[in-house]
């Protein structure tokens, strides 16, 4: 089976996850849910049943350096929805965060990784999101972004996300790169 880290950011997607879990679970993945703080505290509800889902804990934390690892290794990473100083961020190499830690250090380690950011158009109309972008691109993330990913709504404005583009980018992923 091919374990899939399924991580996610502080924006409105990410209350779709336990659907998103499942899907790809459908898809012959086993998934490792990680969160950021942010993220973890707005599913904090439902955190024993996204637990039970996949099997594993769900991660918001780093854990401590002689604490064993609670997963199994990833062989793909979807890094969905990320925000916009979720992007900026993990181009930048801020690790505050253990997904956007993991996301980095996957990048060295060569897992396949995907993203789809979640921005509305006044944060795409700052600078810094089309060079963090660039920068991913060019270290190998996948980023689903613009035609054919996720294109940005007006603030306040809410779209259907687009998870079955950030699914099939996976497995797309995972096909190249064995």
């Amino acid at each position: 089976m091919t374990t899939l880290y399924l991580l996610g950011s502080a924006a409105p997607p990410v209350l779709e996850i336990a659907s998103v879990i499942e899907a790809a679970q459908s898809r012959g993945y086993d998934v490792c849910l990680g969160l950021t703080p942010s993220a973890a505290r707005w599913l904090a509800p439902q955190m024993t049943e996204l637990e039970r889902l996949t099997g594993h804990p769900v991660r918001s934390e780093y854990k401590a350096p002689t604490a064993a690892d609670v997963w199994p290794r990833a062989d793909v990473v979807l890094f969905a929805p990320a925000t916009f100083n979720t992007i900026n961020s993990w181009a930048l190499g801020i690790t505050s965060s253990f997904v956007v830690g993991f996301a980095a250090e996957a990048i060295g380690k060569g897992i396949p990784l995907v993203t789809m950011p979640c921005v509305n158009a006044a944060y795409a109309r700052h600078r810094a999101l089309d060079r963090s972008i660039a920068e991913l691109r060019e270290m190998g993330v996948t980023v689903l972004y613009g035609e054919g990913g996720f294109v940005p709504n007006e603030p306040g404005e809410r779209r259907p996300f687009p998870w079955q583009v950030a699914l099939d980018a996976i497995g797309a992923a995972v096909s190249t790169s064995t």
